[in-house]
């Protein structure tokens, strides 16, 4: 009798030449699938797919199994994960986003011995950040950005307490000699030469402060408007941004508070506002305007 054992793409062929003769094709058939089973398949990402249950440990090891001693080996202990160390120059106490009289304060200190050169505006934004860096690169400190509690500490030290003029100075620019049309009346009289701002009640300066205009995409109007409607919390409709403390004159045009005019600076523009970056000036002008009250923007 001729007995055939399917298996992979081959047949194995005996010839059973005893009674016995099915019984040593049942050993060659086991034997042949103990010699396989080390074969695992791997995925694309080279990770071992899931296998059956592992051969028998009388199973003899292949070139693609591990010696069974060395599957025995129990598993490494995991590295406990490491305690964070403190930052060595302390708690941060102002950062990117701050607002308040610690920033306008910081903002002054470092214009006293030259590491910032804009007027205080109380918002920590990029010229803080640029400022505060170059303050901590002088002085040996990691140049984080970050007003952390040992830059303070060495800021004051070098530092005197700044003036009220110091922290609220009228503007960063002079102040324009205002057109004819604001001597008269309850008047926002705006510059576009001298990118300032100055609030008159009949031809006297109440308050100035700086202001930044639309690009040449975008100008803001110039002439004679009037105030016609404040919104203390606006939110642009059609740019999705915020415009604390608006105040509309000609269409979707207003004066109000900037946070990005006041970290950046001059160096961005606004889509026709009349942009403010000092927001402690912009919310006291805001109390104190009214609808109907005048605007003046010329060059």
């Amino acid at each position: 009798m001729t007995h055939r054992i399917g298996h992979g793409a081959g047949t194995i062929s005996r010839t059973a030449r005893h009674p016995g003769g099915a019984a040593v094709a049942a050993a060659v058939l086991l034997a042949l699938t103990a010699t396989t089973a080390g074969c695992k398949a791997q995925p694309a990402n080279g990770s071992p797919a899931a296998t059956s249950s592992p051969p028998k440990a009388s199973a003899p090891a292949t070139d693609d199994a591990k010696p069974a001693a060395a599957a025995s080996k129990p598993a490494a202990s995991p590295t406990p994960s490491a305690t964070p160390k403190p930052d060595p120059q302390g708690k941060t106490l102002m950062a990117t986003g701050s607002q308040g009289k610690q920033v306008r304060e910081l903002q002054a200190r470092l214009r006293q011995i030259g590491h910032f050169d804009r007027t205080p505006t109380g918002y920590y934004g990029t010229l803080t950040v640029a400022a505060v860096q170059s303050f901590q690169g002088k002085r040996g400190l990691s140049r984080t950005g970050r007003t952390d509690t040992l830059t303070w500490q060495k800021l004051l030290a070098m530092t005197r307490k700044p003036t009220a003029a110091e922290l609220n100075p009228p503007t960063s620019r002079p102040v324009a000699e205002p057109d004819k049309r604001c001597l008269t009346g309850r008047v926002l009289c705006i510059s576009k030469n001298s990118r300032t701002l100055s609030w008159m009640i009949d031809g006297r300066v109440v308050s100035t402060m700086d202001v930044r205009f639309g690009s040449q995409y975008t100008p803001t109007r110039e002439g004679t408007f009037s105030i016609y409607w404040k919104s203390r919390h606006h939110v642009s409709t059609i740019y999705h941004t915020a415009m604390p403390y608006a105040m509309f004159f000609s269409g979707g045009q207003a004066v109000h508070y900037s946070a990005d005019f006041a970290a950046r600076g001059y160096s961005g523009a606004s889509h026709g506002c009349v942009n403010v970056r000092d927001e402690g000036k912009i919310a006291a002008l805001f109390d104190q305007v009214r609808t109907g009250d005048k605007v003046v923007i010329y060059w």
